[in-house]
């Protein structure tokens, strides 16, 4: 089922550090001041920053109906991925990336401890007597 806009709301502030904010006059959203991603209006897409314009246009080539570009985002290692072609579970992949990459480290690293922490103990663990 294709994400809603209240969808994209909740998953994006789900990140640990989200804040909602505006871009370009658009529904935005940041890690602690820095740009996650924002939604724009004029074209039900969410814009995604990846890793560089190689990688931006091997998503264009391998699925053009899910992304495409516009001339703004030519020059820049950013996609846009139109919000009617991808579900709740995509979404999050591509926001979870997206985090991973603009969390500040004292972030990523207080979300790793308080995982470690509730992690289940394995099977194998020797036990206390």
């Amino acid at each position: 089922m294709p994400i809603t806009k209240a969808d994209l709301k909740k998953v994006a502030l789900s990140f640990p550090g989200a804040i909602e904010s505006t871009s370009y006059g658009s529904p935005a959203f940041k890690i602690e001041k820095k740009f996650f991603t924002r939604l724009r209006s004029e074209d039900d897409s969410l814009v995604w920053i990846v890793d560089s314009i190689d990688e931006r246009d091997s998503l264009l080539e391998m699925d053009p109906k899910t992304y495409f570009i516009t001339d703004h985002y030519k020059n820049y290692p950013s996609v846009l991925v139109r919000i009617s072609a991808i579900d709740k579970t995509m979404l999050r992949r591509i926001l979870e990336r997206r985090w991973q990459a603009v969390a500040p480290k004292k972030l990523l690293k207080a979300v790793e401890e308080a995982a470690a922490i509730s992690a289940p103990k394995t099977k194998n663990a020797k036990k206390r007597k």
